[in-house]
């Protein structure tokens, strides 16, 4: 059987036919029994809802690389994927449905909605899974695993009974943030903080004794109305007499109390600060601090309720205004600046949210915290790549406060709580007792216990915050709480990779719900990428509208391609790097020169098995280091073995990037530029045979040793070519290939020196060539004169190659000159002079000529282009594209104008 590949390589035949071998066979199937060191890492799961964007591309390839290289060099693999529920995002998809149907989730009630929600993702939810497919991850998709799958279900059930029983979760009245437009709390990590051009209202409240008034500020004038104190600073000598006394709320005509703390800033404003705990964290805290009331002001739709007066029923915003008309009306509006501040958004709902106060599930988080600081403090675990993410972790930790885990949404893990409403009139209040347990019979049997038989239970309807479920990741998709043989030996996981954006969102959940019930961190390290900007160097976004579609450059220019390019692009771990990309064409040049090295690496593994004569590297044997290797076998080899230190030192110190990269310069330049060239004469029919079978042996060596390299980067093209190459059947593939080792002694760095004066002499003589108008075919004499002993020596011994690759017939070596060579060109490469004799190998007249010509017709460009420019209505009228076109073309010409002249006095 003869080894061949077809003329043009084919990307899309290619990485299809691999992605399904893989897939069909379980490549890539996971086996705790196989023992060995594991490897593992549980992919950031991505949103069911979501589509293959160029973040995921990003972090999957760098995921893929590290699994697959870390796969070839032995360790028991597994990549765990899967997806996350993601509640608001699908519960907001199938309410925009609902609506264009005219219905509500309430028209369908919580069965029909679920029943649907189900059959949207049965329908919609793999689309991200298929597209990650086709990025080729290594992943094993037997292991595939969803937040509300039925094992990972039950794992949030145990944790949040467990957590309920440690006393670890509670359900209180809070303030929360609150989204009006999905009508849910949200997170504080939920919150995008965001610098809006608003106003700061200036308005009097009347002191009750009427001896004057005390001027307030605020950026939220509507929440006045829900106002309980007036606060002032107890050390400010301007308020001291007027603690204690009482204030008439403007409007509602309330009494409210003048109150001394210490939180408020005597240098900000007036000094006094209205106090509305309902509606402000500080104010909440403040409240309870002095016992005041709480009155909260505001509906869940963000309209205002009874407590509001004649406002009610009107939207928040709406009031704002109303507010503002009335207490200008009144007299008591002092002055409106403008004012830049920060307003939280809530990320899913897009609109400002609303601090509420709400009856919510909470997490106790300082236990948690404080067992998860304890493992980075005494055993820095996790390691954080690059380091700096190690202090924005620790300082999160320290400042986490109690986690609220309920969401008002229906899609999710309903909170297993089930209410005795019975004992109050049959509706679910803050004061309804309730049985926190894993089933509703368990529920129903514990209650009865408590209440009676006729005891009547209500289940809670809010679901847990998607990040509850997520926080389980690592261990649930496991089989936690069971003692699985995958949780055993698989967990912890090796190595997380994420970006920083969700370190607080993810991160910190998972290593402190792991500390607490594992009693383990989740993975041994953290490593932190940086985002992929736009070719602006701005962050892609949907506001934007500048992300850039991975599937359309995949389309465009092959997976391994648009890898390549990403991987390739880090330049130090946790970097950012920008996509270049041409929006008019749909086209990227650093993604397209990815392509282009598929395509050299294609066309040189074809050069190399059309000279094996058939034969696969494991019939020619490794070349030995004996004798019979010749002096540019030992360098190939010598190159390639510091390939190999180099690739395996910076893959295991995350240095991915300075991987991808040497092996580009290793392959296209030393290989496929310099390698193949020096051989082409031993492969030659007339050769000496045992010359050829050493090249021969050298080639198919360092090529299959290249595709295991190149292999976590380019998966497809690199196992394509190594089976032609191997002429291996079914069973086998070089995924799961050794990767390859170094042999140190074969490392000569005085050889890699002496060949790049070689290669240096051969580019001085092609470029000589090339001013004097040689033609190709035409071999000359050169000269090479060097006052060093060592540097002839080294131009002596590698003098076949400078008259192989650049057409030298007559080569002198020498450490002097003679006095008249005649007419030469010459140029210099280190210390060494070259020259070339130029007499009876160029018409020296007919060059000068040529030259002449070609200045004669730069020159004329230059004038044209130079009147252009000094003409002010052509620098008015044209555009500053064409402007500054000009501009380049001038300054172009000008540089060739400059080489020309230069050339002439050499003629």
């Amino acid at each position: 059987m003869t080894a061949n590949l077809p003329p043009q390589y084919d990307p899309k035949a290619t990485e299809t036919k691999w992605q399904k071998y893989w897939e069909d066979n379980q490549t890539f199937k996971a086996d705790p029994e196989k023992g060995g060191e594991p490897y593992c890492v549980v992919i950031p799961p991505p949103n069911v809802t979501g589509s293959l964007h160029m973040g995921h591309a990003f972090e999957e390839t760098l995921i893929d690389v590290l699994v697959r290289y870390h796969r070839m060099t032995g360790r028991n693999t597994l990549w765990l994927p899967g997806t996350d529920h993601a509640s608001i995002a699908v519960q907001t998809i199938l309410e925009k449905q609902l609506k264009a149907e005219g219905k509500t989730r309430h028209d369908l009630g919580r069965e029909k909605f679920l029943e649907r929600a189900w059959e949207w993702k049965a329908e919609s939810g793999n689309i991200i899974t298929n597209q990650l497919r086709s990025l080729g991850v290594s992943v094993d998709w037997s292991r595939e695993r969803f937040t509300m799958d039925e094992g990972l279900s039950a794992a949030v059930l145990e944790a949040f009974v467990r957590l309920y029983d440690e006393g670890l979760i509670y359900r209180g009245n809070y303030l929360v943030n609150w989204c009006p437009a999905s009508q849910s709390a949200v997170s504080d990590l939920e919150v995008d903080q965001q610098e809006v051009d608003g106003h700061l209202w200036h308005f009097r409240y009347p002191l009750t004794d009427g001896s004057g008034y005390l001027e307030v500020a605020t950026t939220r004038p509507e929440t006045m109305l829900g106002d309980t104190a007036v606060a002032v600073n107890p050390q400010d000598d301007r308020y001291k007499h007027l603690i204690g006394k009482t204030v008439t709320l403007p409007i509602v005509n309330r009494e409210i109390p003048i109150i001394a703390d210490e939180f408020v800033d005597p240098t900000f404003g007036t000094g006094c600060v209205k106090v509305t705990p309902a509606h402000d964290p500080n104010d909440f805290e403040m409240g309870k601090r002095h016992n005041l009331p709480f009155i909260n002001i505001m509906n869940k739709d963000g309209t205002l309720n009874e407590n509001a007066g004649v406002f009610q029923g009107q939207d928040r915003f709406v009031a704002r205004k109303n507010v503002v008309q009335r207490l200008e009306n009144d007299g008591v509006l002092v002055k409106i600046e403008d004012y830049k501040h920060t307003v939280p958004y809530s990320e899913r709902g897009k609109v400002p949210v609303e601090p509420l106060l709400s009856t919510q599930w909470f997490v106790k988080i300082d236990p948690l915290s404080q067992r998860a600081l304890e493992a980075l403090d005494k055993s820095n675990s996790p390691v954080f790549v690059p380091d700096r993410w190690t202090k924005v972790y620790r300082d999160w930790l320290v400042k986490l406060k109690d986690w609220c885990i309920s969401r008002q949404l229906w899609w999710g893990h309903q909170i297993p709580a089930w209410y005795a409403v019975s004992e109050t009139k049959g509706e679910i209040t803050d004061t309804t007792p309730f049985i926190v347990a894993k089933t509703e019979a368990e529920a129903k049997e514990k209650a009865t216990a408590k209440f009676g038989n006729d005891v009547q239970l209500a289940r809670d309807p809010d679901v847990l915050d998607t990040w509850f479920s997520s926080g389980l990741w690592p261990f649930s998709t496991m089989g936690w709480p069971d003692e699985t043989k995958d949780l055993d030996f698989y967990y912890p996981t090796t190595t997380l990779v994420t970006g920083f954006d969700i370190i607080f969102f993810w991160v910190a959940r998972m290593t402190m719900m792991a500390g607490h019930f594992t009693g383990k961190m989740p993975f041994d390290t953290v490593y932190i990428h940086g985002l992929v900007l736009d070719e602006n160097g701005q962050k892609m976004s949907k506001s934007k509208n500048n992300g850039i579609d991975p599937l359309l450059l995949i389309g465009k220019y092959g997976t391994d391609a648009l890898r390549y390019t990403l991987v390739k692009e880090v330049v130090g771990a946790g970097q950012n790097i920008r996509m270049e990309y041409d929006r008019k064409t749909d086209e990227s040049k650093s993604v397209e020169a990815s392509r282009n090295f598929t395509n050299k690496l294609w066309n040189a593994a074809r050069f190399v098995m059309m000279n094996l004569e058939g034969q696969t590297p494991q019939q020619l044997g490794s070349p030995s280091g004996g004798g019979g290797l010749e002096l540019c076998d030992r360098w190939i080899l010598s190159r390639y073995n510091q390939v190999v230190q180099e690739s395996r030192n910076y893959l295991e110190n995350y240095g991915l990037g300075e991987a991808a990269k040497g092996l580009y310069e290793f392959i296209w330049g030393d290989f496929c530029d310099w390698y193949i060239e020096l051989v082409k004469s031993r492969l030659q029919q007339d050769a000496e045979p045992k010359s050829k079978k050493v090249a021969q042996q050298t080639f198919a060596f360092v090529l299959e040793g290249i595709l295991k390299l190149l292999h976590p980067f380019m998966p497809h093209i690199t196992e394509e070519i190594w089976h032609t190459l191997t002429q291996t059947g079914d069973g086998e593939c070089l995924a799961l290939q050794a990767y390859p080792e170094a042999d140190i002694s074969l490392i000569d760095p005085d050889l890699e020196q002496q060949f790049e004066l070689l290669f240096g002499t051969i580019r001085n003589i092609r470029n000589l060539r090339a001013d004097a108008d040689i033609k190709p075919s035409v071999k000359v004499t050169a000269i090479l004169q060097s006052e060093s002993e060592k540097e002839r020596q080294i131009i002596s011994d590698g003098s076949v190659y400078i008259q192989d690759l650049a057409k030298v017939e007559h080569l002198t070596v020498t450490a002097s000159l003679d006095a008249d060579l005649g007419q030469t060109i010459a140029g210099v490469v280190g210390t060494v002079q070259v020259l070339i004799p130029l007499a009876g190998v160029v018409d020296l007249a007919a060059l000068r000529a040529k030259l002449e010509k070609k200045l004669n017709k730069v020159e004329a460009e230059i004038k044209h282009t130079a009147a252009r420019l000094t003409n002010q209505k052509f620098v008015d009228k044209a555009t500053p594209d064409v402007v500054q076109g000009a501009r380049d073309a001038l300054a172009e010409a000008e540089k060739q104008a400059e080489i020309l002249r230069d050339r002439l006095k050499v003629f």
